[in-house]
């Protein structure tokens, strides 16, 4: 069965002033899969990533070139709304960044945005949902009025998870989400990506080769604002057919 094609980046070229950060990348990634994006400090992923939501559009340096594709519509069209964008394309940063409300409140604050519940109870039942699937629900449940800043660091990503998926997204970005947290919080992170891929597209961006071993189906590497090697990443792990791939895996450069 061939894969459907979620997003697909067409000659992509970024720059932040003089510089360019990203060079000609043609990149498709599968619905419903996990593509991960690795390569050393600066070689242009997380810049890559920002792309797929137009979080480059706040950087007044910045300049995109080319075009996205988002279920074959072009997300640099002119008269596409960014703000309706980044519902359908939810972003989990690298650091907890739980805003300073209620864990309820911090679930609850895009769908009252984005006006998707109509009571009371409706919006009572998205969080619940929201906050099961980020596998959090049974942890907070019996405080879900204190503030999100009083969890601890792997449950304020996992609320940030919840956050994200409160608007019913299609795409989940994740820009190293556990470089912050203990290793069994990044355990409870990597379940639940593997979960939320069965019904979400996810890019992540880790420095964590291991990571991107155990977590992605697909493997993006980067070298130096270019694409130099993608593919199923098993393959690109075991068997890279580029030289500066194997150098990077190796630990030759980095």
């Amino acid at each position: 069965m061939k894969e459907t094609v979620k997003i697909k980046s067409k000659k992509l070229n970024v720059f932040y002033g003089e510089k360019k950060a990203l060079s000609n990348i043609n990149l498709e990634i599968p619905e419903r899969k996990v593509t991960s994006l690795i390569g050393p400090s600066g070689c242009g992923k997380s810049t890559f990533l920002r792309c797929l939501n137009r979080m480059n559009d706040s950087i007044e340096i910045c300049k995109v070139e080319g075009q996205i594709f988002v279920d074959e519509q072009n997300i640099y069209e002119k008269n596409l709304d960014p703000v309706l964008l980044r519902a359908r394309i939810g972003m989990v940063f690298q650091k907890p960044n739980p805003f300073p409300k209620s864990i309820f409140e911090n679930v609850a604050y895009g769908p009252k945005i984005h006006g998707l519940a109509n009571s009371g109870d409706e919006l009572n039942n998205l969080v619940e949902v929201s906050l099961k699937k980020a596998g959090l629900y049974d942890e907070v449940k019996d405080r879900i009025d204190e503030p999100g800043t009083s969890l601890s660091g792997g449950q304020q990503q996992r609320l940030c998870i919840a956050r994200a998926i409160a608007v019913s997204p299609e795409v989940i970005l994740m820009d190293e989400p556990c470089s912050a947290l203990d290793p069994i919080a990044t355990a409870k992170i990597e379940e639940l990506i593997d979960e939320l891929s069965k019904n979400y597209t996810i890019v992540i961006v880790t420095h964590s080769m291991q990571q991107a071993a155990r977590v992605s189906n697909q493997t993006a590497f980067f070298h130096m604002g270019s694409l130099i090697e993608v593919g199923k990443t098993e393959d690109v792990f075991s068997m890279p057919k580029e030289k500066k791939t194997q150098d990077y895996i190796t630990g030759k450069i980095g």
